[in-house]
């Protein structure tokens, strides 16, 4: 594993990373994003936020204890387009896992990323899965995070991973629990706006 890196164990925004400010109809949520590990899904995110792409847009599908999930202008996870145009590549990091908190990238199948993305919002880990990334050499630190904290390690290196949830969570476990209907929830679920703060 690179260098031992990993800036999601830290709530500290370092220079090479960015932060933003997602606002919900649900409350604030503050995110630390990658672009050293995850550029492509970092710049998609940055220029969609700064042009007011996600404004206004539902969590159109949210299941408790496992993500909440955003950033269709369909709004029922089948539209939305990358800022290249064509779905882009996926970038995987030895560094960056989908540990509790996690910011990734949905898709629909390898390398087919457009303006989709979820947090990961799962609390608990079961033992066969620690047992399962203990046996595929996961480094200590990364055990211990989804050990303690919960996520969903089956999503690493199928959905690239490009932010850290650092100030929020209560908020994305409040989106989570909302009641739904086949995983929409029942009353729309907003992004107001989300503004780059670094």
């Amino acid at each position: 594993m690179e260098n031992g890196v990993y800036p999601q164990l830290s709530s500290e925004v370092l220079e090479n990373e960015k932060l933003v400010e997602m606002k919900t109809t649900m409350g604030t949520i503050k995110i630390k994003l990658f672009p050293e590990y995850a550029p492509k899904a970092v710049g998609n995110f940055v220029k969609h936020s700064e042009e007011g792409y996600y404004d206004g847009l539902i969590f159109h599908r949210v299941i408790q204890n496992f993500i909440i999930h955003g950033g269709d202008p369909n709004g029922n996870g089948t539209g939305g387009v990358s800022i290249y145009s064509t779905p882009f590549k996926d970038e995987f990091s030895s560094n960056l896992f989908n540990i509790r908190g996690a910011l990734s990238m949905a898709n629909s199948g390898a390398n087919t990323n457009g303006s989709q993305f979820f947090i990961v919002q799962k609390k608990t880990l079961d033992p066969s899965m620690k047992s399962e990334i203990e046996k595929l050499g996961y480094p200590s630190e990364i055990i211990a995070a989804y050990d303690n904290n919960g996520g969903a390690p089956w999503l690493d290196t199928r959905h690239t991973v490009f932010g850290q949830v650092i100030e929020g969570m209560d908020t994305v476990d409040k989106i989570a629990e909302s009641p739904t209907d086949k995983d929409k929830p029942v009353k729309d679920i907003h992004i107001i706006r989300i503004k780059i703060l670094k």
